[in-house]
């Protein structure tokens, strides 16, 4: 191989390293990721990143201030979001969003729209890739695009049965899993599981929820086993919970990487795989 050869190879690696964006975050005591942005080049947020949806939202328990998003109705579009070096442009905020703690709002995947891009929990970052960086370690599994939403499949094993259920990735929620009502229901579950807490909650008609956490025995991601995963589930009158929730306490436990195409998205093992499960109060 001769030098000019050489010369091309090296500078064409470069390129594929400089092609990556890179959006450093804090991760919280609650597993939330906070990213610092500046919007419409005047206010300085913390918003938390919500892999559970594609745009912006503003809390109204925010800390500071966000007087330059404009709203009607609710809505303010065409709005710029700066982070580092990079600036994404028409990004849709939504007002009155509760948000995680230590967040100003939320901001969503839409600004890794057609890209593959990834949550590189050992480096405390998102990251944009221009093609598909080194999967070395990496597992595929299949992932369900949604409305904006994205989910993939794994096995819950309950009572030494594995029962396979569809979870949506949701980074919002701080503690390990939450079933939807259709999953539990018949499942016996606050039998079958070592029951850790519970909460009633009425609405004015005097209707009851009734919030039960317990432990999974085993929690099987494509060829990955999680063991003793906080398990959350509803009972009671009111049926809410429509989706399966995969919280920020087992989505810290992997880096991931998400294709463009968003079918498939690639995980392993991160320094969190082991670490004592998020209590939930």
């Amino acid at each position: 191989m001769n030098k000019i050869t050489v010369l091309f190879l090296f500078l064409f690696s470069l390129s594929v390293i400089n092609a990556q964006e890179i959006i450093p975050f804090r991760i919280t005591t609650y597993n939330n990721l906070i990213v610092k942005t500046q919007v419409n080049n005047k206010d300085s947020l913390d918003l938390m990143f919500q892999i559970a949806m594609e745009e912006a939202s503003i809390s109204p328990e925010r800390k500071r201030s966000a007087d330059h998003i404009l709203f009607k109705d609710g809505i303010s579009d065409g709005n710029t979001v700066s982070i580092g070096k990079n600036t994404y442009q028409d990004i849709r905020f939504f007002d009155g969003e509760l948000s995680g703690h230590e967040a100003d709002g939320k901001i969503g995947t839409g600004i890794f729209k057609g890209k593959i891009f990834g949550i590189d929990y050992d480096n405390s970052r998102l990251s944009i890739y221009e093609t598909m960086p080194d999967l070395k370690e990496y597992h595929s599994i299949p992932l369900v695009y949604r409305n904006g939403q994205l989910f993939i499949q794994a096995e819950n094993v309950i009572d030494g049965k594995p029962v396979a259920a569809d979870f949506l990735l949701q980074s919002g929620y701080s503690g390990g899993i939450i079933y939807s009502n259709a999953f539990a229901d018949g499942k016996d579950l606050d039998q079958k599981l070592k029951i850790t807490g519970e909460k009633t909650l009425r609405n004015s008609a005097g209707k009851s929820i009734v919030t039960k956490n317990g432990i999974l025995p085993l929690l099987n991601i494509g060829s990955f086993t999680l063991k003793d995963v906080s398990a959350g589930f509803f009972t009671g009158e009111l049926k809410t919970q429509k989706a399966s929730y995969l919280g920020a306490d087992v989505l810290k436990r992997f880096n991931w990487i998400f294709d463009a195409e968003r079918k498939t998205v690639y995980i392993r093992p991160s320094k969190y795989f082991t670490d004592a499960y998020f209590k939930i109060n």
